[in-house]
């Protein structure tokens, strides 16, 4: 199946806070905000579209049921 380019990036971003997640539990270490600054405007942002990826990736659950209740049964 096929994705578009949307999908990927969103997925990429819910990789990203997941690993980001990873380390917090795992080490107490922050990636993001080693990166871009505790609580910068850049930040916020990123953990934003992390947090919009995530919502929108529940789409992706259901879309892959519907391709498959609209292929032919053979």
């Amino acid at each position: 199946m096929h994705r578009n380019p949307l999908d990927r990036f969103a997925l990429l971003l819910v990789i990203i806070g997941a690993l980001n997640w990873l380390l917090i539990g795992l080490l107490e270490y922050d990636l993001v905000a080693a990166i871009f600054g505790v609580m910068t405007l850049t930040t916020r942002i990123i953990y934003s579209l992390v947090g919009v990826a995530g919502i929108y990736s529940i789409s992706l659950l259901f879309r892959d049921q519907e391709v498959r209740e609209r292929e032919p049964k053979a």
